[in-house]
């Protein structure tokens, strides 16, 4: 029998919606969980049908409080775990609860609202929101920074093979963990560096989009301690999100892996440092204001959960 996975795999849209819901306590919140389940599967193929060449989809997680209140499946998969702080000698890489995370992107930008919408009347009995972010594409595919982001995302079968959990959990087979970030970044502070001491930060050419050789790249450059091996990559969806009146500017990171064993190591890299203390200069600029992980079934297992 075919595995249907949600669309961890897609590339970013011009448009994103991320949202984080928290249930309410008190409450019961199943009914609501099943009528969300039954509606992001219709979204989906009505998406299919309605906006074939808009690449509109929506993708449902589901934090590990969460799965124990609603009674899901146990055992649990393998690497599915409440996200702990990792704390360097500067940053702290933190953590804040998730119990939901909807992941909403389109080419068309109506899509997106109309689709929040859609999730936030099923849900607001239930939950509250406790995060929306409006992300969009800035030029080409670049972070507020002014750099390429996902350079080093896996592409052809990599993406399939580290996004997309295999063999090694058959009871998750064609799920996805799912691991978010919001940071902010002192823009202020960043655009007051020349832009070859910008370069020297990302590792990383600033018009071109070319990385430097090891040889000069500085040991703290964020593609240094970011990238952790060939055998161990994620497929990043990060979106550059803000207000520009308030200088609120961020970059929402989103990373689906096949193993969150490999986020916990591209994250220990960044904040405590190889060797330890040495961490990645980017965090200089880019504070994280949340840090949760999350599972993203397959639709058979949301249609199970729909009843």
């Amino acid at each position: 029998m075919s595995i249907n996975s949600q669309n961890v795999l897609d590339y970013p849209n011009k448009n994103t919606i991320f949202m984080v819901w928290n249930f309410k306590e008190g409450i019961d919140i199943k009914e609501a969980f099943k009528n969300l389940c039954a509606l992001i599967s219709n979204l989906n193929n009505s998406a299919l049908t309605r906006f074939p060449d808009a690449k509109a989809s929506v993708v449902l997680g589901i934090g590990f409080e969460a799965w124990h209140l609603l009674e899901l499946p146990t055992p649990v998969p393998k690497e599915f775990e409440t996200f702990t702080p990792i704390a360097g000698s500067k940053h702290t890489a933190v953590a804040t609860r998730g119990d939901l995370h909807l992941h909403i992107r389109s080419d068309a930008y109506s899509f997106c609202i109309d689709t929040a919408a859609a999730i936030s009347d099923t849900l607001k009995d239930a939950a509250i929101a406790i995060q929306e972010v409006h992300g969009f594409r800035y030029w080409d595919s670049r972070s507020i920074l002014g750099f390429v982001d996902g350079t080093e995302n896996p592409h052809g079968e990599d993406r399939t093979y580290f996004g997309i959990i295999g063999d090694e959990d058959l009871n998750y087979k064609g799920g996805s963990y799912l691991f978010v970030q919001k940071y902010l970044h002192d823009l202020q502070a960043w655009k007051a560096l020349p832009v070859s001491e910008q370069e020297k930060v990302i590792g990383r050419s600033k018009t071109g989009d070319i990385e430097m050789p090891d040889a000069v790249k500085p040991s703290n450059a964020h593609s240094a301690l970011a990238n952790v091996g060939d055998d161990f990559k994620i497929v990043r969806d990060n979106m550059p999100f803000g207000n520009v009146a308030s200088n609120e500017m961020g970059t929402y990171f989103i990373a689906y892996a096949s193993s969150f064993n490999t986020v916990k190591k591209m994250l220990t890299n960044m904040f405590v440092g190889v060797p330890e203390g040495n961490y990645d200069r980017i965090l200089d600029f880019s504070t994280p204001q949340t840090g949760t992980l999350f599972f993203v079934p397959t639709f058979e297992m949301l249609d199970s959960f729909a009843g």
